[in-house]
């Protein structure tokens, strides 16, 4: 007779899937809760202590570490000498192995959870079983998800046996399993035990939320995973009330517009292209700043992703549905709004609560190279206070140094070399990704000239994320008549561009801190 071994933790399907196995004449062993789960349901169990003859004990911390049971589940049923020992020994064989794993994911989010509480949600007999039975797979089936019950009860009826191949994809998804299951414990003790820095090795684990169509491209495979643990105000907790399913240049192009909008606290809107922002505008309301936004650049936002910090109202909602747009995000919709957006069949409406919650600090940000991954921690600041230094002889007005910070915060997240001119709280022109920062910066403002004409960019403040190496940009914001200048400095030739605001009396301000994206 084959023998299973079952102790689960999500008990789901479980009483059906050890009624087929008793069925098909099946021996079923148990522990703990399970056995009294299958018991209570009529099934005929043989107890873990008839198996070990040792009882469970230290409330349930060994249970199955047994050489009854591991020489029962490593046993090379190939091998004479295996089969020999397990003889000699009187150690029967076990055939399948069904077992989940404490719930130490849904302990460690409990809030408030005590830190004994989650100790004791390390499971350690059961990533033993599962590693153990896994490296045997050849002779041991070892199921560790209930969605794989119906495949294994259909092979047994079928052929009186697990597939060897189905007994490999088994394997795999146990160490995937335990692999996960170890690293949110190390990531949770890393933590507790206040290790800070980056360990010698990076262990990550993500959780998928969907399979994607294609990737940046139609001929590119794409899946969206998601962080374990708290993700308020993040992109993945969003809830999509309408439209298609987002795409994986749409999630890009999203999240670029949302880490924009969380350094704004006022009712803010802010457009979005290829994860540049092509419109940011600030309000009273978030129809006023969305109809700044919108005129700051209206070809660009065409197909874009517009992200909001305040309730889309009826009036905004009517004000997107002239033109042609990607997706919405915002803390929520009126009624009426949602009325008017879902007469478009195809835009994507995604609510997010919290939506100014910002990243934690400690959270990690990470670009994949070619066989490595560069880890560093996120960009959280914007400069420090005590660090801004005027270095001209002219300051900036009050109203200019405003809009010095409101451009500051828009040029953070614009690809480098990077230029941003705002006034009035509200995008004038961008110049993102450029290769030079002249380019950049004539962009931006050829972008205002053009779109809202020459007086738009008159008495604008500009931002740059990064130091001017020569006088040349404040040469074009002269004759632009751009009065306020932000930028790191930190150039050897600082003072070139210093003389030149001096002779076309802008004002400039350093900040001390870069704030590079690439």
């Amino acid at each position: 007779m084959k023998r299973a071994l079952i102790s689960v933790s999500d008990k789901t399907g479980i009483i059906e899937f050890a009624k087929e196995l008793t069925s098909l004449g099946w021996e079923i062993i148990s522990t703990g809760g399970t056995h009294k789960a299958l018991e209570n349901a009529g099934l005929k169990v043989t107890g873990i202590s008839d198996v070990t003859g040792f009882p469970e004990c230290l409330d349930g911390r060994v249970k199955t570490l047994h050489p009854n049971i591991h020489a029962g589940v490593l046993a090379i049923r190939s091998n004479e000498e295996h089969m020999k020992q397990l003889e000699e020994l009187n150690v029967q064989t076990i055939d399948m192995v069904v077992v989940n794993l404490y719930p130490f994911k849904q302990t460690v989010l409990k809030e408030g959870v005590a830190h004994e509480e989650v100790v004791e949600n390390i499971d350690i007999g059961g990533p033993t079983m599962i590693r153990a039975a896994a490296k045997n797979y050849q002779d041991v089936a070892v199921i560790v998800d209930p969605a794989d019950y119906a495949k294994v009860i259909d092979e047994l009826k079928a052929e009186g046996d697990v597939s060897l191949a189905t007994k490999t994809y088994l394997c795999a998804k146990v160490f995937i399993h335990t692999s996960n299951y170890d690293t949110l414990i190390a990531t949770y003790m890393k933590k507790y035990a206040g290790i800070e820095g980056f360990t010698d090795t990076l262990t990550l684990t993500y959780e998928k939320v969907q399979e994607m169509r294609y990737g940046e491209n139609p001929h590119q495979k794409a899946a969206f995973y998601k962080e374990v643990g708290n993700t308020k105000g993040m992109l993945t907790n969003a809830k999509q009330l309408h439209g298609k399913e987002l795409s994986f240049n749409n999630i890009n192009d999203t999240n670029g517009a949302l880490e924009l909008l969380k350094e704004y606290e006022e009712p803010t809107v802010v457009a979005c292209k290829h994860a540049n922002p092509c419109g940011v505008a600030s309000a009273d309301t978030i129809y006023e700043a969305y109809v700044k936004a919108y005129t700051s650049d209206p070809v660009s936002i065409f197909g874009g992703i517009i992200v909001a910090n305040r309730e889309v109202d009826k009036a905004t909602a009517e004000e997107i549905n002239k033109i042609f747009v990607e997706i919405v995000v915002a803390p929520s919709f009126s009624e009426e709004a949602l009325a008017v957006l879902t007469q478009k069949k195809n835009i994507r409406l995604m609510e997010l609560e919290d939506i100014l919650v910002k990243q934690p600090k400690d959270a990690l940000d990470m670009k994949k190279v070619s066989g490595g991954l560069l880890v560093q921690t996120v960009d959280t600041e914007l400069f420090n206070e005590e660090d801004l230094k005027v270095v001209t002889k002219k300051a900036p007005t009050e109203k200019e140094m405003e809009d010095l910070i409101f451009a500051m915060k828009m040029v953070k997240f614009v690809k480098s070399n990077g230029i941003a001119i705002a006034k009035d709280k509200r995008s004038i022109g961008i110049g993102p990704g450029q290769v030079n920062r002249i380019w950049a910066c004539q962009q931006a403002i050829d972008h205002g000239v053009t779109q809202l004409g020459e007086d738009s960019v008159k008495g604008a403040s500009l931002a740059s994320d990064a130091f001017f190496p020569f006088p040349d940009c404040v040469e074009e914001c002269a004759k632009a008549g751009i009065t306020a200048i932000v930028t790191p400095g930190g150039s050897l030739n600082d003072q070139a561009s210093i003389d030149a605001c001096d002779k076309y009396g802008i004002a400039m301000v350093f900040t001390g801190m870069r704030h590079f994206k690439h």
